[in-house]
């Protein structure tokens, strides 16, 4: 997770600490290389807090990270899980110009619950971001995939759900996370309700007839759950 530990933003699920930042560590792009290289991954997932005290939200960080884990990784598949970038497109521009494998942003739950689930963001501005990114990736010709997720629990419907899919359909979203919504202490949002394994499979064969190229929806799915199946290019084999 980049940017240190503190996170500028409130969200109601979330268990990182909110509060005022500290400044930017200039090796964290380095160690982050060093540690997939350790690690020999495959495939990475390299996440952050939001960073709204910065002008460009991080978004530089983000990509010397990138160009550093690529240049010491070049097999290396590399999934960024990004903020919104308070909606900035030349930040999003940064970090697409490092040619991240996958751009990944969660939408997080339905447009109806965002003022209580996520009040310092906007659902519209979570699909106007994707959809910049499959724009940009279609006009380049380049291979990257977008994604997004959701957590379930937190008070939607089912077809609320649905809709939702269609949203993100609608930006040419490719990969979409279905996951449980549990409470991470006493101080953050209660679980409305547990979504039932039938619920689960049911959003995977929906959203998979809505196109979207891979869904994972399970309880214990997560950003990335099972992220390297997720992005395999078609025939091309797992290695155990």
């Amino acid at each position: 997770m980049l940017g240190g530990d503190i996170c500028t933003r409130h969200c109601g699920f979330c268990a990182v600490g909110k509060g005022v930042p500290s400044f930017l560590d200039v090796n964290e792009p380095r160690n982050v290389a060093e540690a997939v290289a350790q690690l020999n991954l495959a495939h990475t997932v390299i996440t952050s807090v939001n960073r709204d005290d910065l002008p460009d939200g991080g978004a530089s960080h983000w990509a010397e990270t990138i160009r550093e884990v690529r240049k010491l990784n070049p097999a290396c598949r590399i999934e960024v899980l990004i903020p919104d970038f308070n909606g900035d497109q030349n930040a999003l521009n940064i970090v697409l110009d490092a040619e991240p494998d996958v751009l990944n942003h969660n939408t997080e739950t339905i447009a109806r619950l965002y003022r209580r689930v996520r009040p310092d963001a906007n659902y519209q501005q979570s699909l106007t971001l994707l959809r910049r990114a499959a724009e940009r990736r279609d006009r380049e010709g380049r291979g990257m995939l977008t994604k997004s997720g959701i957590m379930v629990g937190l008070g939607e419907t089912f077809e609320e759900v649905v809709n939702l899919m269609k949203d993100l359909r609608e930006v040419s979203c490719n990969i979409m996370t279905i996951g449980q919504y549990l409470q991470p202490h006493a101080r953050r949002l209660p679980v409305e309700r547990y979504a039932t394994p039938a619920e689960f499979k049911e959003w995977q064969r929906i959203g998979m007839s809505l196109g979207f190229r891979h869904v994972e929806s399970s309880p214990l799915t997560r950003s990335s759950y099972h992220a390297r199946q997720q992005a395999q290019v078609p025939d091309e084999p797992l290695l155990s």
